[in-house]
């Protein structure tokens, strides 16, 4: 589950980012009627279709794993947190729907209105990505339902769908997604415009989706400071896993890196006093450590503090890259320097480069950091892994074949994409008839 979860995440944040950069492209082109524009947003599309397809079948494969992996979390709260599910399932097909329009009608509608029919593909995006997470902050807040004599009664599929961990958790998720589809494909064009080729099709290409990440970056920094303010008040053992705190009290400090040994975590770099100030705004604010649970009931804390550490330092990572992106540009208007011809620009190109793939890490750290900080419980504070998880003996024999069906489709879809990117090089004064005379990715 945690492998076939990792390789979606990514696939599907595309699915929530893409329409949007797709959308601002064609914006920009029929704003300024440079066919440069349309053309980015056309190859976009098709790169989008395929990206959806894939997302459709390791979506698909989830929804089967939910039930044969946890049949004790789905067979008791299963009507629970059905609601979600079946709202993303209705979003979902709305994607699918606008998507085939947009992709069908780019010839056949007037341009704006051709714009107007990909606004649902966006919206749709972004409901899928907030109904399914409030499906996982449930497991992390669990509300709507009364457990009497061992079975669920009294369900109240909106109270457990809008749970407290909602709001924090599904923001913050769909910040990631604009920052990951935004950051990585900006990264491809970067690798473009470091080879040389600085014509305004490539450069728009990287412009787009990189200012993009870098608007919504501070954005995230906020929100993510939201979030582990929650968990203080809601999930103060996560929260004392990810800063490797063992003993409960004030004046705690903020520690980087370092390794849990016993009950204190060693070799790390401590900020007196950082986490008191973090948490409550003063130094004598009271942190709850690991000591006030069992220690049966410990997450890896390694692990999860880690896996916080590296999200926050590539987030800190991208967050400054949007600064100089700024800086730089305030500084070519004033002396009429173009942004992308300044001195340093290779360099910052050449970050930009590994903030793709930077990006994909962050995300990868911070669903680490909401699965991993939970354990031992699926269900926060009422059901363990061990009573959901599938006891049947063979599961094993399904993930070597989910590890191929993985493998074959991320061969697949590269494939495809570098077939589709591979055409002709766009001319460095498009006119209007090259959108039908170079084939279109």
């Amino acid at each position: 589950m945690g492998f076939s979860l990792a390789w979606h995440i990514v696939v599907a944040c595309l699915g929530v980012g893409m329409p949007a950069l797709t959308l601002i492209a064609e914006w920009y082109g029929i704003r300024t009627g440079d066919p440069a524009y349309r053309l980015l947003a056309r190859r976009w599309a098709r790169a989008m279709g395929v990206l959806f397809a894939v997302g459709a079948v390791s979506g698909t494969i989830l929804s089967f794993e939910l039930g044969l992996l946890w049949p004790g979390l789905m067979g008791r709260f299963g009507q629970v947190i059905g609601l979600p599910f079946a709202l993303e399932g209705i979003a979902f097909f709305i994607e699918a729907i606008f998507l085939g329009i947009y992709l069908y009608a780019w010839d056949r509608l007037p341009p704006r209105r051709h714009l107007l029919t990909g606004v649902p593909i966006v919206v749709a995006g972004v409901a899928s990505a907030f109904f399914v997470v409030c499906a996982n902050a449930w497991m992390n807040q669990p509300r709507g339902y009364t457990l009497r004599d061992g079975k669920v009664v009294d369900v109240d599929p909106w109270a457990a769908m809008l749970n407290p961990a909602s709001p924090p958790q599904t923001v913050h998720m769909i910040l990631a997604a604009f920052m990951v589809a935004s950051f990585l494909t900006a990264s491809v064009y970067a690798v473009a415009l470091l080879k040389g080729r600085r014509d305004a099709y490539h450069k728009a290409g990287f412009i787009i989706p990189f200012t993009l990440g870098a608007v919504v970056a501070p954005f995230q920094i906020v929100v993510g400071d939201w979030a582990a303010r929650f968990l203080a008040d809601f999930q103060p053992t996560k929260l004392a896993a990810m800063e490797g705190v063992f003993t409960t009290g004030s004046h705690v400090p903020l520690t980087l890196g370092g390794v849990a040994s016993g009950d204190r975590l060693r070799y790390g770099l401590e900020i007196p006093n950082g986490l008191s100030l973090l948490v409550g705004y003063h130094p004598s604010t009271v942190v709850q450590g690991l000591d006030k649970v069992p220690r049966g009931q410990w997450p890896p804390v390694t692990g999860v503090h880690w896996a916080f550490d590296l999200m926050v330092a590539v987030g800190l990572f991208l967050l400054a890259l949007g600064v100089c992106l700024l800086v730089a540009w305030w500084r070519g208007r004033r002396k009429g320097v173009a942004l992308l011809d300044r001195r340093g620009a290779r360099l910052f190109l050449a970050l930009a480069v590994v903030a793709g793939p930077a990006s994909v890490v962050a995300l990868e750290s911070g669903w680490c950091v909401t699965e991993l900080g939970r354990q031992p419980w699926i269900v926060w504070g009422v059901m363990s892994v061990r009573d959901a998880v599938n006891p049947a003996p063979g599961l094993m024999a399904g993930l070597w074949l989910v590890l191929v069906v993985y493998a074959a489709m991320t061969v697949a879809t590269v494939y495809v994409l570098r077939r589709l990117a591979k055409g002709p090089a766009v001319p460095r004064a498009p006119q209007e008839e090259d959108v039908e005379r170079y084939p279109v990715v």
